[in-house]
């Protein structure tokens, strides 16, 4: 579904691979984060997208002006997973609920790796 809300003059709709953009290019400025993996991954093996395919690594979904967004990440090593989750979760809530005027209801973060900076 899309983001979808009236003003007096007419309809604005927002596009779930809008969202997933902002979201990506917002979650790589975070401290700790690589980048984005594949979420297909096969043989047990994780990619480390590129920055142009951020948002191959992010799932959106919008019910009811309600935004849900799942991240697959892949972190730096040594850095503690909870503070890079908390600080990804606190910081794309905020420029999401910003940018779109509607609500982030859910960040789910799934680590898929681990890299040496």
């Amino acid at each position: 579904m899309t983001g979808r809300f009236g003003t007096n003059i007419g309809d604005i709709t927002i596009d779930n691979e809008v969202v997933a953009k902002v979201a990506g290019l917002t979650a790589i400025e975070c401290y700790g984060i690589v980048g984005m993996a594949s979420i297909n991954v096969t043989n047990g093996f994780v990619r480390l997208l590129k920055r142009e395919s951020l948002t191959k690594g992010i799932k959106v979904d919008i019910e009811n002006n309600v935004i849900t967004i799942d991240f697959h990440v892949i972190i730096e090593y040594g850095i503690n997973i909870r503070a890079v989750a908390d600080n990804l979760i606190s910081t794309v809530k905020y420029k999401i609920e910003k940018f779109t005027g509607m609500d982030v209801g859910k960040i789910n973060i799934f680590v898929e790796g681990v890299r040496v900076e």
